[in-house]
């Protein structure tokens, strides 16, 4: 998944959205674009990731990913604080996958610099 779109949404190549954090010394600089990374690495099964983004305090032991399940698409429905001049943000966000979707408004927390995410309220 180099030079295809990113699968976050935003119109760039995976390599230069989302791509990049996973593999790289940046780190997402908003909550906003850790929700789209994290999201990212659901769709390419990167659990390390996954669990590097994870707030210690939260974070499981383990993360056993679905390699049968197909994602479709996210769409960012609002977004509180999580910006470079906070401590915590909010990302609400509805993920679809073949079959269905997952509504959650997610909580993230920087930890020595970094935002990580925290846990989450499924909606409807």
């Amino acid at each position: 998944m180099t030079s295809r779109t990113c699968p976050c949404g935003l119109p760039q190549p995976y390599d230069a959205c989302c791509g990049r954090f996973p593999t790289g010394p940046a780190a997402a600089p908003s909550a906003e674009l850790l929700m789209r990374s994290r999201y990212s690495a659901f769709v390419t099964g990167n659990a390390g990731y996954l669990l590097r983004t994870w707030h210690p305090r939260t974070r499981p032991e383990r993360l056993d990913l679905d390699p049968r399940m197909t994602w479709t698409g996210l769409e960012i429905l609002d977004t509180t604080d999580g910006s470079a001049f906070h401590t915590t943000g909010t990302v609400t966000f509805r993920a679809s996958y073949r079959g269905g979707s997952l509504h959650e408004r997610s909580r993230f927390e920087r930890v020595d610099g970094a935002w990580v995410y925290v846990d989450g309220d499924f909606l409807d």
